[in-house]
């Protein structure tokens, strides 16, 4: 019966994996706050861990011929390009408007109108491979043991 779980448990484990190694390297300089459990950016990937396990545990358990495992990997794609270039195309755009409204006249209402947006929500491709990394690791360790 775990062999069925082992398709939400693998990815389940890499996000853990990946989230609980961001929190921890963000300890090392700064107070951890609930955000940086579910943050976005930094090292390494929770999104490309969690898809990459998911492709690898499918590939593996169902073969890479399997139209479930192509559906996955095209799923994964679109994760992992996401992650890379529209996420940092994003950030830049906030980090602009941010800069426009700082230099617009500081009063109460731009500041309740205008909240400061995110201007780190992607990824690095290096950030990236490291969460393939730990995904790829994952889900080769629940393919041994179960």
């Amino acid at each position: 019966m775990i062999f069925m779980y082992i398709y939400l448990l693998c990815p389940i484990i890499a996000f853990t994996l990946a989230q609980g190694t961001k929190v921890f390297i963000h300890s090392l300089s700064h107070k951890v706050t609930w955000h940086d459990v579910f943050a976005y950016s930094d090292m390494p990937s929770g999104h490309t861990a969690v898809v990459t396990a998911l492709v690898v545990i499918l590939g593996l358990n169902l073969g890479i011929s399997s139209p479930v495992f192509a559906v996955a990997f095209v799923f994964a794609t679109i994760v992992i390009v996401d992650a890379i270039g529209l996420r940092n195309y994003l950030g830049q755009h906030g980090k602009t408007l941010n800069i426009l409204v700082k230099d617009l006249k500081e009063d109460e209402f731009l500041d309740r109108s205008y909240p400061r947006l995110l201007e780190h929500i992607g990824h690095t491709p290096f950030q990236v491979i490291i969460g393939a990394l730990v995904g790829i690791a994952t889900s080769l360790m629940g393919y041994w043991l179960f």
